[in-house]
């Protein structure tokens, strides 16, 4: 059991880094390309090369935490936070920008989801999934609260001004990062009859490894795309323009329901069971997307469905190897099957926008259900092979 005084320190820290960082460019993007005369593809190709680096970082940053805890590794990935909000705030060139963005880039993948599970399974082992569940309560909630306050400082101090602000916030994380403990799980002392990772051959643990990592890979290509273009996806399938930016605001609200329904009632749930559920939801909700300028509830029901679906499966994407692996070299193993979701990601939104755009939005809402079937069923090829090994 972890403490709930670690959860709160690292669900507060979360709620920041992300609101400081990953959902940066989403309130100054606009603000930056018109007060540096760049067009916003320049711009927004900043967060594109930071998801990049973050790939490239990632089995390295999982070997850190491994190695030495989430307490200081994760408190470095606060001040490069600050550095690297700070270089923004002083570009006025490309090469400084873009190196600010590499700087963030290194930093989210310090501090943000992935970093925070390895922490938390360094600390609690097997046990770790209940708080891996509780801290992204806090992190589900960041673009909500920082979406309007960025704006409001931007508008006060204008975005140099307040990305300043957001330095020092970053800053502020790191006395919440030395509230993480440097123990690490005494695997010793586990309890009578708690199941082990999978078994199996080395083939066995190759097969989960590749199905996890396609799963997630799928998950994030989704996640990232419909972050770019799900009020143009909503008003291109009929929806008003002002009704479609309300709509959208639903999938935070069905993240953070998502969320709270596994923590309150799914903690027992076995991770493979509640990772199919939670991924069954994401093709019917882009099956209802098809009927959004028809039915006046479709289009709701279908952003907050996906948001439920993806609040979980962001919980079980941390919870999985838990089961599947050794939790002793989680966050060096889980960094590298997540290489390719920080790629695809870091594509997706440009995709998106080329079918969009050659297509149109029902070949794009098509292009999405037959990518959240193929997520389905790599779920149900995991749960498969868990059960054969098991057997």
């Amino acid at each position: 059991m972890i403490a709930p005084r670690i959860v709160f320190c690292m669900g507060a820290s979360l709620l920041v880094s992300w609101g400081v960082s990953y959902y940066l460019i989403g309130v100054f993007g606009d603000r930056i390309a018109a007060d540096l005369g760049w067009s916003l593809p320049l711009v927004h190709g900043g967060f594109t090369v930071a998801l990049l680096t973050m790939g490239g970082i990632s089995t390295f940053a999982g070997r850190l935490i491994d190695r030495h805890g989430g307490r200081s590794v994760m408190a470095v990935g606060a001040a490069l936070t600050a550095v690297g909000c700070i270089g923004l705030a002083l570009s006025h060139g490309l090469l400084p920008y873009y190196a600010s963005w590499i700087c963030l880039g290194v930093a989210m993948r310090l501090t943000l989801y992935d970093a925070a599970f390895a922490s938390l399974a360094r600390i609690g082992g097997p046990h770790a999934k209940t708080a891996m569940a509780q801290v992204t309560l806090f992190g589900g909630l960041s673009s909500t609260v920082f979406w309007p306050f960025g704006d409001a400082l931007a508008n006060w101090l204008g975005w140099r001004g307040a990305l300043l602000v957001y330095a020092g916030l970053a800053l502020a994380t790191i006395l919440l990062h030395l509230g993480i403990p440097v123990v690490r799980y005494d695997s010793s002392a586990e309890i009578a009859g708690h199941a082990p990772p999978l078994a199996g051959t080395r083939r066995d643990q190759i097969v989960a490894g590749g199905l996890y990592a396609l799963a997630f890979a799928l998950v994030h290509f989704l996640s990232s795309a419909m972050s770019a273009h799900v009020i143009g996806l909503l008003t291109g399938l009929g929806l008003a323009a002002s009704v479609a930016v309300w709509v959208s605001t639903l999938r935070g609200i069905g993240q953070v329901a998502g969320r709270l329904c596994q923590v309150l009632l799914g903690v027992h749930m076995h991770p493979l069971k509640l990772n199919f559920l939670a991924m069954l939801l994401l093709p019917l909700s882009f099956a209802l997307a098809f009927f959004s300028g028809t039915f006046v509830f479709a289009a709701p029901a279908f952003v907050f469905l996906y948001g439920a679906g993806h609040g979980v499966v962001t919980i079980t994407q941390g919870t999985l190897p838990l089961v599947l692996f050794d939790h002793r070299t989680y966050g060096a193993l889980v960094g590298r099957l997540l290489v390719p979701s920080f790629v695809v990601s870091a594509m997706a939104p440009l995709i998106f926008a080329v079918v969009i755009e050659r297509f149109g939005e029902a070949v794009a809402i098509g292009l999405c259900f037959f990518l959240a079937g193929l997520t389905l069923g790599s779920a149900l090829l995991l749960n498969m092979h868990f059960r054969r090994v098991r057997t």
